[in-house]
């Protein structure tokens, strides 16, 4: 199992609030308890994530963000960009790698967490297709286009400068190169994934869930709880 690579700097691109936390909250964890910075950037709002028919898009949107921000300061998250795209209706686009690509060079990352754009089946379940936008999303903007001066050149005007993002971890792969030990921080996940209480019927079962979801055994043969990404290095 590979060691936790901690960076300086890392950015979480995700579609929905609540992603972060599902998808690559142990690492975060991990991370902000070594001393990286984390900023989150949400590309949706999240807004059709109920089956209540007394909720309102608004007033779910409103709820959601809250919820988000608990949870991020449960892992210990700096900052949070929410992009307003509405829920479900993710679609990559050049004004919408733009904006990625902005945020990206204004922070400057050392690593990005962001979905596999290729993964439609997950967990015996079909990926939502903002999962799979999203992850299309942040890939074009990390290639070429945050590291090229001709991508989106008014952004130099804005004195926002091409960067290079060395380390890219893809989460919900199917093809996983690298495995993080989370056992040590699962309690933190939980608690994290726990503020979104608009997004979770049934909070007791979800410890059970969650565990069974991470459990694996490493190379000694210990059963340990591990999340699992595709590594990328660029240059």
């Amino acid at each position: 199992m590979n060691p936790p690579f901690i960076p300086q700097r890392a950015m979480v691109i995700m579609a929905h609030p609540d992603d972060p936390e599902f998808f690559c909250g142990g690492l975060v964890a991990l991370w902000a308890k070594n001393g990286t910075e984390i900023e989150y950037l949400l590309l949706t709002n999240g807004n059709k994530g109920s089956d209540d028919p007394d909720m309102t898009p608004d007033r779910l949107k409103a709820i959601r963000q809250q919820e988000q921000r608990a949870a991020a300061d449960v892992l210990g998250v700096g900052n949070i960009t929410f992009f307003d795209e509405p829920d479900g209706e993710l679609t990559p686009s050049p004004a919408l790698r733009e904006q990625v690509v902005r945020q990206l060079r204004r922070f400057r990352p050392d690593a990005v967490i962001s979905p596999d754009p290729t993964t439609f089946f997950w967990h015996n379940r079909i990926n939502h297709t903002d999962h799979r936008a999203a992850g299309q999303i942040a890939a074009d903007a990390l290639f070429p286009a945050v590291g090229n001066r001709m991508y989106h050149p008014k952004l130099l005007a804005e004195g926002l400068e091409p960067h290079t993002v060395p380390h890219i971890f893809v989460a919900g792969t199917v093809q996983p190169d690298f495995f993080v030990d989370i056992t040590d921080v699962f309690e933190t996940k939980l608690e994290a994934i726990l503020q979104h209480t608009s997004q979770i019927p049934d909070t007791e079962g979800l410890a059970e869930r969650l565990k069974q979801w991470h459990t694996a055994t490493d190379e000694y043969g210990r059963t340990v709880l591990r999340e699992a990404y595709r590594h990328l290095q660029i240059g």
